[in-house]
């Protein structure tokens, strides 16, 4: 599907807010662009119209369900966020971004997060155990291979992040994501194999903005991802 990547100004339904116009990192417009280079190559402009397309509160239920419990998907979230939402309108939790990345790894089947396998006491008696639930089917196989496939083709983010980021492993076929929201206070890297999900988060304690040299998921959260998901798998 090819999308227009230029200025667009959305108006915001109140005759005293502003219409939101959303900008692109790079602050650059590529103009016609297939989906599969505008999400691999983090396009603004494009991410934000396909939340226009779908509707918010469709892509509010769907990250729902796929396991970001902070997008309950009700009336009063869906007119908060509006279309800010793929630019980090609604915040979340990283434990929360693993078990929905894991959900692309898992071919759109979700699996709940665990810590605590078992607990015993001094004797050795058996106080607690996990009992492994099945998962839960939140998104059809094929979209999840799509999306799966767009996030692990250096070749298709090379216009931003070029051959050789640290969104690139070498010998291993990763999907990877980075985010940055929209006033440069969260900073994020995502990635995942079909057995391995990192997620990564820069900022500051405070909530204050970061310096705009380190205001880049690729900057900021992808080298410490990179470790890590290397030392992982």
């Amino acid at each position: 599907t090819m999308l227009m990547d230029v200025e667009t100004k959305y108006p915001s339904g109140d005759p005293a807010k502003p219409e939101y116009n959303p900008k692109n990192y790079d602050s650059k417009y590529r103009g016609p662009i297939q989906l599969r280079f505008a999400l691999a190559n983090s396009i603004n402009t494009v991410a934000v119209k396909v939340a226009a397309l779908s509707g918010v509160k469709d892509v509010l239920k769907l990250g729902y369900a796929m396991g970001l419990t902070t997008w309950e998907p009700t009336d009063e979230k869906t007119g908060n966020v509006g279309l800010s939402l793929p630019l980090g309108g609604a915040e979340v939790y990283m434990l929360d971004m693993a078990v929905a990345y894991s959900t692309f790894a898992n071919e759109g089947q979700r699996s709940e997060p665990v810590a605590i396998l078992k607990v015993t006491d001094s004797s050795g008696k058996m106080l607690y155990e996990y009992k492994p639930t099945s998962p839960r089917a939140e998104l059809e196989p094929d979209v999840a291979f799509i999306i799966s496939s767009i996030l692990s083709d250096n070749d298709a983010r090379k216009d931003i992040f070029g051959t050789n980021s640290y969104l690139a492993i070498k010998g291993k076929t990763v999907a990877a994501k980075t985010g940055t929201t929209d006033d440069k206070r969260d900073n994020w890297t995502a990635g995942y194999t079909r057995s391995r999900v990192v997620i990564t988060w820069v900022g500051n304690n405070d909530n204050s903005p970061m310096s705009q040299n380190l205001a880049s998921g690729v900057t900021g959260a992808a080298p410490i991802w990179n470790r890590i998901i290397r030392e992982a798998i």
